[in-house]
């Protein structure tokens, strides 16, 4: 493999169509929210088949911004996942509530529903499960729980742009909350949405998103300035309308891995759980203790390779010194997160890759097992 080029573990590439539209608005000389992210909010409504789509200047303001329009603050507290991007606790501190964690299950790297509910108190608010990788949690139980215990559930969907749990889209399961950075499956470069059947709650979202107001200088709330451009929405656009094909090129590529490394002595693969569909924004493989080597040195000998890999997530989210000591973050043993932020490896998925680039990358992981 020496002199081949290297493969890397994100390419982003944006064609003919994100051009001219982001030249239509350039010339249009509106460049701040407005007719364009209204195009964008309506399609994100229909993608998720939910009435009502806010844009928003990312996906961590959109977790905030929902949190902040159910009235989510001090004294209430927010179940999540340890095994997440800093965003998700971030969101909750902002806020002012407080952070607890449900275990996941190793089998999809997403909250138990089960840990979910012995984590539950009074003072509960909201769920707010993580979609890992592109891969949603297990919504449905997730939002019958939330109904029996009169909670809301507050998705994380930052990497599961048009998952389906259940026959329903991520994103239609209580408030869905969705990231569109650069590396997501849809980008505007930074960007967000929330999504909801609640027209009161995208409401109030709308207003917060506008420095409270609805009508210019009448100031209904204390608001905030979380608005999406149109040049970023016409980036996002085109993207929208191709999200099926590139997803089920994700999902192909994800497929020839799989096939490629079934039978590796302690490597487990990515699984996609019964009644739901993945998008592959990753695809994470474990490196458990009964494989040759650990994971940190699969991904060095891949980078020795040319085959870039990832770590999503090193540790538990909680688990930095200006979290351990933060009173509103209660820590607590969470053994399956723990041991999978220990084991996995992210390899690549993303939809410029070519058969035999998928056949590199699993040659090279083969060979280090020996195979």
């Amino acid at each position: 493999m020496v002199g081949e080029t290297p493969i890397a573990m994100t390419v982003v590439r944006l064609g003919e169509d994100e051009e001219q539209g982001v030249l239509e608005v350039l010339r249009s000389g509106h460049l701040a929210q407005g007719p364009v992210v209204e195009r964008l909010e309506a399609a994100f409504a229909d993608l998720c088949g939910v009435a009502h789509a806010v844009a928003v200047s990312s996906g961590t303001t959109a977790l905030v911004a929902a949190l902040q329009a159910l009235g989510v603050g001090p004294g209430d507290e927010v179940i999540t996942s340890p095994f997440t991007f800093a965003a998700t606790l971030n969101a909750i501190l902002e806020c002012g509530a407080t952070a607890r964690f449900a275990d996941i299950d190793p089998s999809d790297f997403t909250v138990d529903p089960e840990q979910v509910e012995a984590q539950l108190s009074g003072r509960t608010r909201v769920i707010m499960p993580v979609d890992l990788y592109g891969q949603p949690a297990a919504l449905d139980l997730l939002t019958d729980l939330a109904a029996r215990r009169g909670l809301t559930l507050v998705e994380d969907a930052a990497q599961a742009h048009g998952a389906m749990v259940a026959g329903g889209r991520s994103g239609s399961f209580g408030v869905g909350c969705f990231s569109l950075y650069a590396t997501k499956n849809v980008t505007t470069g930074e960007g967000g949405i929330v999504t909801t059947d609640d027209g009161d709650l995208a409401d109030g979202i709308r207003l917060l998103r506008n420095q409270g107001m609805r009508t210019r200088y009448v100031y209904e709330v204390a608001g905030h300035n979380y608005r999406l451009t149109d040049l970023q929405a016409a980036v996002g656009l085109p993207q929208l309308a191709r999200l099926e094909e590139r997803t089920a090129r994700r999902n192909h590529n994800a497929r020839r891995l799989s096939e490629g490394l079934a039978d590796l002595p302690g490597l487990t693969t990515p699984v996609v759980m019964r009644g739901r569909s993945h998008a592959f924004h990753q695809y994470t493989v474990r490196v458990s203790p009964e494989a040759p080597f650990t994971r940190d040195v699969l991904a060095a000998r891949c980078a020795e390779m040319g085959i870039a890999t990832g770590v999503y997530y090193p540790t538990v989210v909680f688990d930095a010194p200006c979290y351990r000591v933060h009173p509103r973050v209660v820590v607590e043993p969470v053994p399956e997160a723990e041991a999978a932020a220990r084991e996995v490896l992210s390899l690549p998925v993303h939809p410029w890759l070519s058969d035999d680039e998928l056949d590199r990358v699993v040659a090279a992981v083969r060979s280090c097992f020996g195979r």
